[in-house]
């Protein structure tokens, strides 16, 4: 026997209708009972009562999933106040957008480095069948495979690149925001498709290096970057000292042989690439002292 593997929306008897024969038939019936009537009333109030139990509130944004005694019957997606009959059972579902802030997991990355990362989901229901019945429990469901979406993530990018080592990676989880994202939310959605739920965004909340190796790590980064500087330091006194001889020797304002040359280049390399202030020294005597 084929069974129903998607969802099927469908629209009951307007409740307002039998809201009010429900209420007739219990006043009714009861002031009638009360006034000398006879035992068919009670008839009456309970059929009245048959109908009442038969109600069903959807509110916006909101779905209530028919069972009836085990079987899929469908999911009421209009939002308003209907009957079913009251044989079925009535899960509900929301169709609301959700928002999931993971905790902050220790993993490794690519190369190895234990850090500590988090992720922030939005999702919603698009599919209730999938939702109430492929799954135990859709929420844990998103829980638990987000996580691990996560984890597989932070396995497959480095945190940063590392130049120094000749790790030149394109895209990093510190860097590549958009990219990274995107794999995320590709991964979640794969991964909660069988639930019937659509990731609407997914993006990392919390990133940095695990508390073992923050430190060392600042410090790296520190070293680079002031490695970095000094690099640029030394190709702008370089460029200046060039400058500086060319312009002596074009304007022909002192005669340099190679060892004063030497020195005075010294001195300006000296001067240019020092991270304090120079002290000058005035010299009053001859060229050669």
């Amino acid at each position: 026997m084929n069974q129903l593997t998607n969802e099927k929306t469908t629209t009951p008897i307007n409740g307002y209708l039998m809201l009010f024969l429900a209420v007739i038939l219990i006043a009714g019936g009861t002031f009638l009972l009360f006034n000398g009537g006879s035992l068919l009333l009670v008839l009456a109030i309970f059929i009245g009562l048959f109908l009442a139990f038969g109600l069903v509130l959807v509110n916006p944004n909101s779905s209530r999933v028919l069972l009836l005694f085990g079987k899929y019957v469908g999911t009421i997606k209009s939002n308003g106040l209907f009957w079913v009959l009251p044989f079925y059972s009535k899960k509900k579902i929301s169709l609301r957008a959700s928002n999931f802030d993971s905790e902050r997991l220790k993993v490794n990355d690519k190369l190895g480095n234990p850090i500590m990362i988090s992720t922030i989901l939005v999702w919603k229901v698009t599919d209730t069948y999938k939702a109430a019945f492929d799954v135990d429990d859709y929420k844990n469901f998103v829980r638990v495979q987000t996580d691990a979406a996560v984890r597989k993530l932070a396995s497959m990018y480095p945190y940063d690149n590392f130049a120094d080592e000749g790790i030149e990676e394109d895209v990093t989880l510190r860097s590549s925001v958009n990219e990274v994202s995107e794999a995320l939310e590709k991964e979640i959605q794969d991964r909660l498709e069988m639930a019937g739920i659509k990731v609407l965004e997914a993006r990392i909340g919390y990133l940095a290096y695990a508390q073992e190796i923050a430190n060392a790590m600042l410090k790296r980064q520190q070293a680079t970057a002031i490695v970095a500087a000094r690099h640029k330091i030394v190709e702008g006194a370089v460029s200046m000292v060039e400058m500086a001889l060319e312009e002596l020797s074009k304007k022909e304002l002192v005669a340099l042989d190679e060892e004063r040359k030497a020195a005075m280049v010294s001195n300006l390399m000296v001067v240019l690439c020092s991270d304090k202030d120079a002290s000058p020294v005035v010299n009053a005597g001859t060229l050669n002292h």
